[in-house]
């Protein structure tokens, strides 16, 4: 799997939106500034960021200089998949294409399954986990367990 800096950017900003909402007196919206600053993402680069997940729904934004962001629904609400589509659309791509529309022959035949098992595995996990849980640090026992085991590590 390999992520674009867009979507590892709107991933952080959705956990930092989760993180501060949660905090002590944290009523009020986060300013794109604040975001950029704590997550160490470029300004400019995080502001169209932030324009495409409020268009996807998972962010809400004021303008003004009470003015800011925060999260359209509750962090346990929102999976990293659906950022992740918000951003990059469809979660596995072959060649552009979904895997079901692929057309393999002859000893590639089962390329096909493997792609599609790969999406599933996949969509398991980003589905599975919320912006709320990496925020909290609290992740799902069978990511925990995942990542546990050495060889997801190379």
């Amino acid at each position: 799997m390999r992520l674009s800096a867009r979507v590892d950017y709107a991933l952080r900003a959705a956990v930092e939106l989760a993180a501060t909402a949660t905090g002590p007196g944290r009523s009020r919206p986060v300013t794109a500034e604040q975001i950029a600053r704590a997550q160490e993402i470029p300004p400019k680069f995080l502001e169209s960021i932030l324009l495409q997940l409020r268009r996807g729904g998972i962010v809400h934004a004021q303008r003004g200089p009470e003015g800011g962001y925060w999260l359209a629904r509750p962090a346990n609400e929102i999976s990293l998949a659906e950022v992740i589509r918000v951003i990059d659309g469809p979660l596995a791509h072959i060649r552009g294409q979904r895997p079901e529309q692929l057309g393999y022959h002859g000893a590639a035949r089962a390329l096909q399954e493997v792609w599609i098992a790969l999406r599933a595995s996949e969509r398991e996990i980003l589905e599975l986990v919320t912006v709320a849980d990496v925020a909290g640090g609290a992740l799902p026992a069978r990511v925990t367990e995942l990542a546990a085991d050495p060889r997801a590590w190379t």
